[in-house]
C-alpha cells in the first residue's frame, strides 16, 4: 500500500459561488514539506438522459474558456444543501426540457485528480418526461437526440471534445 501525505494546515485562497481555490501544507512520508493548490468544489452531477426510443440527449452549448461550442451530457455543479441526485434532477430539467422520476446513479470519477478534489456523479435518466428547460441566464442550449453509436462516433471523430461527456460515456456505454 502506498503512503498516505499528511495534511499540515489548509487555507482558503480565494472563493466564488461555483469552487474554492485552496493551498494545503503536506509532508511526505520521508519528511519532505511542500503545498499543494487545488480547487475544492462540492461536486458535479452528469445526467445520461434515454429517450424512450433508445436515443442519448446531449447539450450544444458555447463554451467561453475555449471559445467554441461544445456537445456534452447535461451537467452542473452541486449546490450547497442539494445532494447529487436533487442536483441531476435540477440540470436535467434545467438544461434539456425534460424530467424523470427514473433517475439511476452508475458512476462516479474525478475530472482532474491533480487539480481539483470534485467528483462528478453520473446517472442514467429513463422515462423522460417533457417539461420546459429554464437555464440559467448565462446558458444556452441546442438539444440533440443522438443514438449510442452516434455519440460513440462523435467522440471518436473528436467532434465532442468534453473530457467529462467522455468519461462519463465511457463509464456507463455498456449500461444502456
Amino acid at each position: 500500500m502506498l503512503k498516505r501525505w499528511k495534511q499540515l494546515s489548509s487555507k482558503v485562497v480565494f472563493k466564488n459561488s461555483w469552487w474554492t481555490y485552496k493551498q494545503d501544507s503536506f509532508q511526505i512520508p520521508n519528511g519532505v514539506a511542500g503545498e499543494y493548490h487545488y480547487v475544492h468544489t462540492n461536486g458535479a452531477s452528469m445526467i445520461v438522459p434515454v429517450t424512450a426510443d433508445g436515443k442519448i440527449i446531449l447539450v450544444n452549448q458555447y463554451r467561453f474558456l475555449c471559445d467554441k461550442e461544445s456537445i456534452e451530457l447535461p451537467c452542473g455543479g452541486v449546490k450547497v444543501g442539494k445532494s447529487y441526485e436533487e442536483m441531476a434532477h435540477i440540470e436535467l430539467e434545467e438544461e434539456t426540457g425534460f424530467r424523470s422520476d427514473d433517475l439511476k446513479y452508475a458512476a462516479e470519477f474525478n475530472p482532474f485528480n491533480g487539480v481539483t478534489n470534485e467528483i462528478c456523479k453520473v446517472f442514467l435518466a429513463k422515462n423522460l418526461i417533457q417539461s420546459k428547460a429554464v437555464p440559467d441566464s448565462t446558458e444556452e442550449f441546442e438539444i440533440l437526440f443522438k443514438t449510442a453509436d452516434e455519440v460513440d462516433e462523435l467522440i471518436r471523430s473528436n467532434i465532442v471534445w468534453d473530457g467529462m461527456t467522455i468519461a462519463a460515456w465511457m463509464l456507463v456505454r455498456s449500461k444502456l
